[in-house]
C-alpha cells in the first residue's frame, strides 16, 4: 500500500461514519469498461458503479451532455421550467408507456414517492397494506427499508411503517392467501438484484395480474437496478408482460449523477397536488442532460450489444459449472444482469479476482453479481471467463 491510499484511509476512518467497508482501492479514473487505480493499475469492471454506469466510464456523449449544460446553468429552483427535465421526462414516458414522471435524486426517495402516493390514492379506505417479497430491497430510508426484507438492513431502526408484509418471492399460494381487499400496493422487483439475482417466474406475474383485477391495488416496479437497457429492454417487467401501475428508477438513468424517478400511469396521473411533494435537486438539469444521453445511445442500437455479450457469457458460465462440477450451483438472469451462485462463499473469489484486476461484487453470501456496463465488449467478456475460470479452478 503506497503513502496515498494509507493518509486516505487514516482520513476517511477518521472523519467519516462506518457505513461502507471500502476496497482499499483509490480510483484515480475510468476509461470505457476500466477503472484506473492511482498505482497504474487497470480493472476491468464488472459492477458499473452498481449498475450505474451504465455507458462506462469517460463516454464521449456523457461529457458532451454534462459540458453543455454547465455552460449554461447547473442548477435552478423546481419553481422554474427545466428543458433537460421536459426531455428525459418525454423520453422515459416513450419508454415505458406511463402517463407522469416525478424526478427525485436516488432510488430510495423514488420508492418513498410510489408509498406517499399509494397512501394519498386509497385515502379515505381500508387499502392500507404494502407487500413486497422475501429477499427485496428497496431502500434505505424508513419508508423503503420497511419493504426491504432482509433483517441485517432492518435491526436496530424501528419502530417501521405498519400496514407492511413481506411474501415469499415467486409463491402464487402465498400470493392468493395474503392478497385481499385491503392490499394497496404490491412492489416487486422482476429481478431481485441486492437479494441474489432471482428472476420472477411468469406464473407470479400472470397471478399479480389476475389478483391486480379482483382487488384493485396497485403494482410498483422497482426498476432502480434492473432498469435502462440492463435486461435488454428498457425495463425487465417487459419481459415478462406485466404493465405495472407505477416505476421506480434510478441508478442508470443519470448516467453517474444522482437521479432517480417515479413514474406513473392513468390511475394516478393525478393524485399528488401543488405542494403535496417535492424535492430541491430531484430532476438536476446536469443529471437530467445524462439521462436524455444515455437513452438516446441505448435507442440508437446499444440493445443488440446488451444481449449479444449476455449470451456468450451465459454460454461460458454454464460450460464452467459442468467443466468445475459442484463449484458453480446456478448462472441465471437477463442481459447484463447475471447472477453466478456459488457452492460456497462468495467474498474470496471477489478478492482473487480484483488481484486478476477484474472487479465483480458478490451478494446474497455466495452469488457472483455482474452488472457491466452496456457497452462491454466482446474482448472484456473473454477476459472476465477467462480470469473467473482461473480462480475458480485454483
Amino acid at each position: 500500500m503506497d503513502d496515498k491510499l494509507r493518509n486516505i484511509i487514516a482520513l476517511e476512518e477518521s472523519d467519516f461514519f462506518r457505513t461502507y467497508k471500502r476496497l482499499r482501492i483509490l480510483v484515480e479514473r475510468g476509461e470505457g469498461c476500466y477503472l484506473i487505480t492511482n498505482n497504474g493499475d487497470k480493472l476491468l469492471d464488472m459492477f458499473g458503479g452498481l449498475a450505474v454506469n451504465v455507458l462506462g466510464y469517460n463516454h464521449p456523449e456523457i461529457n458532451a451532455a454534462i459540458e453543455a449544460q454547465i455552460k449554461k446553468y447547473i442548477h435552478v429552483s423546481n419553481y422554474f421550467y427545466q428543458e433537460k427535465q421536459i426531455e428525459l421526462a418525454s423520453k422515459l414516458i416513450g419508454a415505458t408507456g406511463m402517463k407522469k414522471v416525478f424526478f427525485s435524486n436516488s432510488g430510495t426517495e423514488s420508492v418513498e414517492a410510489a408509498i406517499k402516493l399509494t397512501r394519498k390514492y386509497f385515502k379515505g379506505t381500508e387499502k392500507k397494506n404494502l407487500i413486497s417479497f422475501t429477499n427485496a430491497f428497496h431502500g434505505r430510508t424508513l419508508g423503503a427499508l420497511s419493504l426491504t426484507a432482509k433483517a441485517k438492513y432492518k435491526e436496530d431502526f424501528g419502530p417501521l411503517l405498519t400496514n407492511t408484509k413481506t411474501l415469499p418471492f415467486n409463491s402464487v399460494e402465498e400470493l392468493r392467501k395474503n392478497i385481499d381487499e385491503n392490499t394497496a400496493a404490491i412492489f416487486v422487483e422482476c429481478i431481485q438484484g441486492e437479494g441474489g439475482v432471482n428472476v420472477v417466474t411468469e406464473e407470479f406475474i400472470k397471478e399479480l395480474i389476475t389478483l391486480r383485477n379482483k382487488f384493485e391495488f396497485l403494482i410498483v416496479a422497482d426498476e432502480i437496478q434492473s432498469g435502462v437497457g440492463r435486461t435488454g429492454k428498457f425495463c425487465a417487467y417487459e419481459n415478462f408482460g406485466l404493465i405495472p401501475d407505477m416505476v421506480v428508477m434510478a441508478k442508470g438513468i443519470g448516467g453517474g449523477l444522482p437521479l432517480g424517478a417515479l413514474i406513473g400511469d392513468e390511475r394516478v396521473e393525478d393524485v399528488f397536488g401543488y405542494g403535496e411533494h417535492g424535492s430541491t435537486f430531484g430532476g438536476n438539469p446536469v443529471a437530467c442532460a445524462c439521462g436524455a444521453a444515455v437513452i438516446n445511445v441505448l435507442q440508437a442500437g446499444l440493445y443488440a450489444n446488451i444481449m449479444t455479450q449476455s449470451s456468450y457469457l451465459q454460454t461460458e458460465l454454464r460450460k464452467l459449472k459442468k467443466d468445475l462440477s459442484g463449484k458453480i450451483k446456478d448462472v441465471r438472469g437477463i442481459g447484463l444482469m447475471l447472477g453466478i451462485e456459488l457452492a460456497f462463499d462468495g467474498a474470496p473469489v471477489v478478492q482473487k479476482m480484483i488481484d486478476n484486476k477484474v472487479f465483480v461484487n458478490c451478494t446474497n453470501r455466495n452469488v457472483i453479481r455482474l452488472l457491466p456496463p452496456l457497452i462491454l465488449s466482446a474482448g472484456d467478456s473473454e477476459l472476465f471467463i477467462n480470469e473467473f475460470r482461473k480462480v475458480l479452478s485454483a
